[in-house]
């Protein structure tokens, strides 16, 4: 082909070039039709997690990928990347993502881990950390909350998920020793049973102290040992069952 060809050729039928923002554009635009919650999440992440500290990459993934939304009563979607907590029945909430981010990091989950939850509530702490560890057995005190989460488990496909009713401050026996163990309820003291089934060099993160004045605490088991190190004021809802029913004793001092 002459160049005078190519010269004419290129006249009729001219090179269309496509802008880089356009063509980023028309990739959010499929994104979002095929997940329109995809980039709420992410901008949750970004704002809500990454820039306040939360540094652990697979953290930050499982965050991205689990739908908070439908771990919500109906009416509140529009909350669900917002970093708040939000009622979801049976005078609970659903824990705010940062906090949510803040327990799990420090929780240090590995991939080989079996880890107990106190209280499933929503089911969105042990949807979290059930794409970081082997293993999530989660006990709820309420039956509805508890039902409900296992169903929302199951449709989101989470097999790694273990649930029951009862009362947590049991423990679940049948399942330990756990490598660790998270509590999303504030007991006044940590509970003996889960002393003894937290594996020796497993981790306990726990919120301890009365209704208003708590405290996060993270917990090794250290040859028959707990090394209690208290991290940062919060506010969980009081663990109930038979935690209610023992004294409280004054907070623990680090080792």
């Amino acid at each position: 082909m002459t160049r005078r060809s190519c010269a004419i050729l290129a006249a009729l039928f001219p090179l269309v070039v496509v802008p880089r923002a356009f063509a980023q554009s028309q990739e959010a635009a499929k994104t979002d039709a095929e997940d329109p919650t995809a980039r709420p999440r992410a901008r949750m992440v970004q704002r809500h997690l990454a820039e306040r500290g939360i540094k652990d990459p697979r953290v930050l993934d499982a965050f991205r990928t689990v739908p908070r939304h439908k771990f919500l009563p109906p009416g509140s979607n529009r909350q669900a990347y917002d970093d708040e907590s939000i009622p979801i029945g049976e005078g609970q909430t659903i824990t705010p993502p940062y906090d949510v981010a803040f327990m799990t990091e420090v929780l240090d989950p590995k991939p080989t881990d079996r880890v107990y939850e106190v209280g499933t509530g929503s089911g969105y702490q042990s949807a979290i950390l059930s794409r970081l560890v082997k293993d999530v057995y989660s006990v709820e005190i309420h039956a509805p909350l508890g039902e409900r989460a296992a169903k929302v488990h199951k449709e989101l496909g989470y097999t790694n998920i273990h649930t029951k009713i009862g009362d947590g401050y049991e423990g679940w026996p049948d399942a330990a020793p756990f490598d660790a163990i998270i509590v999303t309820c504030a007991p006044q003291r940590i509970p003996k049973p889960l002393v003894d089934q937290l594996k020796d060099g497993g981790r306990m993160v726990i919120p301890l102290g009365d209704r208003f004045t708590q405290s996060v605490w993270l917990v090794v088991k250290k040859n028959g040992r707990l090394i209690e190190k208290e991290l940062k004021p919060t506010l969980f809802v009081p663990m109930t069952g038979k935690a209610l029913k023992e004294p409280a004793e004054p907070k623990a001092k680090a080792d």
